[in-house]
């Protein structure tokens, strides 16, 4: 959501993709502003939005002056500082609920986590207009609520997402309360996410950190790409544990401070460790070992038994919205990617080759 007079064009736009659906804005107030109400200040300044919309900001504490929540009579003045947390998410699609199966680990008045299976798209879109998981959330929420109005609850809860062909955990808000404070927590970088993942290669150090900004590729403008600090894109930050080193695949976590699209499958490829199985980021081929019969043959079933890149949302953990007691979820490695594991601890064990690379 740009400031007025300096809106984005298709291109920019598509470069604010992420995990994350809400973004910051900073402004400050010019020494000839005249004192003036901060809504109708932000409605003068902000695309895309309502003085409805900003009140609810507002209540939400998603509206910051000098570093402190303020009300919506507040006057600004010359060189207040303001910070406004928006929504992030360009797209716009029709949500039609649905009744779907929802794998749901925990849920209260406020808050629904749910398990998300590989292959499930997470939201509408172009050739995906149905049988997401958000339909399948939509349906659940209007069954619950069926006076449940849409504008008030944006994209029925959902605050963050994760790629259709990785499993695992996500949180999606029951309550605007719950929407805007859970928003602010994944922008504020403060939620807990761990993935796992198994990697083509070895590593030289059992700890480290991916730091590069993440961008639309130049050529291929469904890809993201790492660029240089500051040149393009934005910042993303990886912080990676080896759990095994299994020759000639690694099974890794990943603990994520940013949220980026596709970080980990990016920063993985990055440095020369992409994802197994990954088809768009290059691990659907033989990246480490021989081009020996058996060890291909031995490959190419451990692609067909998980079908998809190895990566599993894991933990998430997060400040509950309403109590602000801490909670935290941990979910199981999906069978796929388990018997891919099992298979490769196996064959490391027995086999050995000449890395050819």
């Amino acid at each position: 959501m740009p400031l007025k007079g300096m809106e984005e064009s298709p291109e920019e736009q598509i470069e604010q993709s992420s995990d994350e659906l809400y973004e910051r804005l900073t402004l400050v107030v010019d020494k000839g502003q005249e004192p003036l109400r901060i809504d109708k200040f932000l409605l003068s300044r902000v695309v895309n939005t309502s003085r409805n919309k900003i009140q609810q900001y507002i209540d939400n504490e998603m509206v910051l002056v000098n570093e402190r929540p303020v009300k919506s009579n507040y006057k600004v003045k010359p060189g207040d500082g303001i910070i406004f947390y928006s929504d992030n998410d360009p797209q716009t699609y029709e949500i039609i609920p649905e009744n779907l199966p929802l794998n749901i680990v925990f849920e209260d008045e406020h808050i629904l986590v749910i398990h998300k299976p590989a292959g499930l798209v997470v939201h509408p879109g172009a050739g995906n207009f149905s049988g997401t998981l958000l339909n399948g959330v939509a349906g659940y929420l209007k069954q619950q609520q069926p006076d449940l109005d849409e504008s008030t609850l944006p994209r029925f809860g959902m605050v963050h997402r994760i790629d259709k062909n990785t499993s695992g955990l996500m949180v999606l808000a029951k309550s605007e309360l719950a929407a805007f404070k859970l928003a602010k927590q994944f922008f504020d970088h403060t939620v807990e996410r761990k993935y796992l993942a198994l990697v083509w290669g070895n590593f030289e150090s059992t700890t480290g950190t991916v730091v590069g900004h993440i961008g639309r590729h130049a050529r291929f403008r469904k890809l993201m790409d790492v660029y240089p600090e500051g040149d393009y894109g934005k910042e993303a930050i990886t912080h990676y544990t080896v759990l095994e080193d299994l020759k000639y695949v690694s099974l890794v976590e990943c603990r994520l401070e940013t949220g980026r699209t596709h970080q980990i499958r990016v920063h993985m490829q990055h440095i020369g460790h992409p994802l197994f199985n990954d088809e768009v980021y290059g691990g659907d081929k033989i990246v480490k070992g021989t081009v020996f019969t058996k060890y291909k043959q031995f490959v190419e079933n451990c692609f067909a038994l998980c079908n998809r890149q190895a990566l599993h949302a894991k933990t998430l953990g997060f400040i509950h919205p309403k109590t602000e007691e801490p909670l935290l979820f941990e979910s199981e490695i999906p069978a796929d990617m388990q018997a891919v594991i099992q298979k490769w601890k196996a064959y490391a064990g027995g086999v050995q080759f000449t890395d050819k690379s």
